[in-house]
């Protein structure tokens, strides 16, 4: 039996991509072309849809956040166990009192990870818009992962958030809410 040699290639014959180096020339290549599909990606709006969400009520019961939606509504997440929030809470009351107009921007409070008996006690009996998010849903839909934060919502898309304590009687932001509600964008945001 006889053993034929292997047969060598040519040294003019191309060469197969081999070893370590061909991998790191893909890896390259790769990169450079994940680089230039996200620069040249469409970009979507600036603004995010709101996402939806069943809280509960002052009765126990589960209702669609967005049935309490105005054409502007500001979405405020916060609690009685939050010293930050109690003390952004008279900001938003005077915001309610000032800019809450019917059919046209709703501030909704949601009480998170709350006793329902504090909260009222709390607001003192004014619970007649209470809304519960008793396991944080409906707030992480929104990315909320502390307390308090708010959300600007403008036609079903949110426009604005608020980490922390807002200055809701800042006059700039009282113009923006109420260019919002009239209709007429802000000019700058």
């Amino acid at each position: 039996m006889t053993v034929e040699p292997a047969a060598l290639p040519s040294p003019d014959a191309p060469r197969a991509a081999s070893g370590p180096n061909s991998v790191v020339r893909y890896a390259v290549v790769g990169l450079l072309l994940c680089a230039a599909a996200a620069l040249f990606w469409p970009k979507g709006p600036a603004s995010k849809e709101a996402p939806g969400g069943f809280v509960i009520d002052v009765q126990g019961r589960p209702l669609p956040l967005a049935s309490r939606f105005a054409p502007v509504t500001v979405v405020h997440f916060w609690a009685t166990w939050c010293p930050p929030c109690i003390e952004e809470a008279p900001a938003l009351d005077r915001l309610t009192r000032d800019f809450a107009s019917p059919g046209r921007l709703a501030v909704v409070r949601i009480a998170v990870a709350d006793s329902p008996d504090r909260v009222r006690k709390f607001l003192r009996g004014n619970d007649q818009d209470l809304l519960f998010d008793p396991q944080w849903d409906v707030a992480h839909r929104y990315g909320t992962r502390q307390l308090p934060e708010s959300y600007v919502i403008v036609g079903g898309k949110v426009v604005q958030k608020f980490e922390g304590v807002a200055n809701w009687d800042a006059p700039e932001l009282r113009a923006r809410l109420t260019a919002w509600r009239d209709g007429t964008p802000p000019s700058a945001r």
